[in-house]
């Protein structure tokens, strides 16, 4: 088979649906040697990340011949009739790993949709980009020969919104690499404390700065638990969008001096930085998957999470689970995270498990079924 994969946000973006589709196609990457694949990336995208495909000469990488921005816009503001097998030669199959397709000739089709919260959350995106994908997203599913969905709950989605056949859609999962774990060495611990100048003890969230990660919320309730006594928050993540109210509640917050945003951290340190945190506190608005609540889990963090989207299908029993707008609750978790120790050991211990379910070869693998089923249909 000749596939073509747009591989651009795997190199792009550091955050959520750059780390799945990374996750995906480099452990297709380690066991597929039969098929033949087209990762197409943009000029302007750095190429540092495609070092992992050496050695490996089935996965070959081309280039779109301009930017990411201006693709999008020759393909999908003024429909330039360009199919993308002009770039990668022919194809029997296209994915599109991020939420739009781009026109094709012959090759079938496959376009991952990772959550629909520019419908589900509207007020969390900025209008010019909700406007975008409420145009875009759309007509790709309409085109696409079969849907991937990250979660059950992006596909009962799909379904509800969208009208679609629940046999046209595909639910392929996040993984966990085996890299999360517990970190217990002490010169690596304190050499990513002293790196981002952490506090010794500390309640932990990541994730981009925007609305929907409801990080105002966790400051709000952080500021009035009984664990701002014994803690400091640390929220780490870059800047994305609509971010300000984020930085105006860490601000006015009564303990401003015990709540570091602390940026975006390399992927690298993130096991670490979940080693060293005490709870890892989750209260997101909407979430495909929340690749970070596993990650903790792995890393023997208990974790407190929100109750909607797919966060009860990923947490399982394993973390405390409340609703995202209470604050009290959220609050009241936090504590009895810190001090319940009973509570604590089990949470952990659960964790570790749930974490166990979730692996890149199997999602890869699950993948590779997909693409299998449309090149030979």
């Amino acid at each position: 088979m000749k596939i073509g994969i747009d591989y651009t946000a795997a190199l792009k973006q550091g955050g959520g649906i750059g780390r799945y589709t990374r996750g995906l196609i480099t452990t297709l990457a380690q066991f597929d040697r039969q098929h033949h694949y087209r990762l197409m990336v943009t000029p302007d995208s750095p190429v540092e990340g495609l070092k992992v495909f050496k050695g490996r000469p089935n996965f070959t990488p081309k280039s779109y011949p301009l930017p990411e921005r201006w693709m999008t816009i020759g393909w999908h503001r003024f429909f330039l009739p360009i199919p993308v097998e002009t770039f990668t030669g022919p194809l029997d199959l296209f994915h599109s790993p991020n939420f739009i397709l781009p026109p094709v000739r012959h090759a079938k089709t496959l376009l991952t949709v990772h959550d629909l919260s520019f419908i589900r959350h509207p007020q969390g995106a900025v209008d010019k980009l909700r406007r975008w994908l409420e145009k875009v997203v759309p007509r790709s599913l309409e085109r696409a020969d079969h849907v991937l969905a990250d979660s059950e709950s992006t596909k009962r989605d799909l379904i509800e919104i969208f009208e679609m056949d629940a046999a046209d859609i595909t639910v392929v999962g996040a993984g966990v690499e085996p890299r999360f774990q517990p970190i217990t060495e002490h010169t690596d611990l304190k050499q990513v404390a002293d790196k981002y100048r952490l506090p010794t003890r500390f309640i932990l969230s990541v994730g981009t700065l925007e609305p929907r990660k409801n990080f105002t919320g966790l400051i709000n309730a952080f500021s009035q638990s009984p664990v701002r006594e014994t803690h400091h928050l640390v929220i780490a993540g870059g800047k994305g969008w609509l971010y300000d109210d984020i930085f105006r509640a860490a601000a006015a917050s009564p303990v401003a001096d015990r709540i570091h945003l602390i940026g975006f951290v390399a992927d690298q340190d993130l096991p670490t930085l979940y080693s060293l945190a005490d709870v890892f506190a989750y209260p997101s608005h909407y979430e495909g998957f929340g690749i970070p609540v596993i990650e903790a889990m792995a890393c023997g963090t208990p974790v407190v999470c929100a109750d909607n989207s797919c966060l009860p299908e990923v947490a399982g029993n394993s973390a405390l689970q409340i609703t995202a707008t209470n604050t009290d609750a959220l609050a009241e978790a936090m504590h009895r995270l810190t001090t319940d120790v009973l509570l604590r050991e089990h949470i952990i211990t659960e964790g570790f498990q749930q974490a166990d379910k979730f692996n890149w070869p199997a999602a890869a693998q699950r993948l590779l079924t997909v693409y299998q089923r449309f090149t030979n249909a």
